[in-house]
């Protein structure tokens, strides 16, 4: 009885002693500068023509900026519309990204299975990327840096070829076990 005591008591100095530590360092981190960056779940971001924000991030949502985002956007299974300024980055994962008439992206558009447009006058800072997606630009619009886009098809027939002979090979497979099955009757 007494060795369970003597092991328990130094079992718990470590665990205290780390949890001390932790909670140190919970109420001695600095707050981030958050106060004005939007981040959305299933909710629209609408910045409108007068607002501006600093990040907009949105999860099975869209951002519409009619106004200023002054830092960057991104956005997964969404879309984007650009009307006013986006001073850096725009990344979109499986959404469309529109920029209209006279509008701006500070620095990188990104996007990966969706489909780009870009209007008249419209001005990319820096590398535009499209991969297995659509672009359309007007003959206006400029590019800071490099474009590199690659079509969908160039992803979605290899996957569709691969997916169609390993449903092949499934179905091969369960009729040679089912002619098996059958015959041991």
């Amino acid at each position: 009885m007494y060795r369970l005591r003597h092991f328990s008591g130094r079992l718990l100095h470590p665990i205290a002693g780390t949890a001390f530590l932790l909670l140190l360092v919970a109420f001695s981190a600095t707050q981030a500068r958050a106060n004005q960056d939007v981040v959305h779940f299933g909710s629209s971001i609408d910045v409108p023509a007068d607002g501006s924000i600093h990040d907009a991030v949105c999860f099975f949502c869209s951002v519409r900026a009619h106004g200023t985002v002054r830092g960057d956007i991104v956005v997964f299974f969404g879309s984007v519309e650009i009307e006013g300024h986006a001073d850096h980055d725009v990344v979109d994962f499986f959404g469309d990204v529109s920029a209209g008439d006279d509008s701006s992206i500070g620095h990188s558009l990104v996007n990966f299975f969706g489909r780009v447009r870009l209007g008249e006058n419209v001005k990319v800072g820096q590398d535009t990327v499209v991969m297995f997606g659509n672009m359309h630009s007007a003959s206006t619009a400029s590019f800071g840096g490099d474009q590199v886009y690659e079509p969908g098809w160039i992803f979605w027939i290899p996957f569709l070829l691969i997916a169609g002979g390993i449903s092949f090979v499934v179905h091969e497979f369960r009729m040679a076990r089912r002619r098996r099955y059958l015959r041991g009757y």
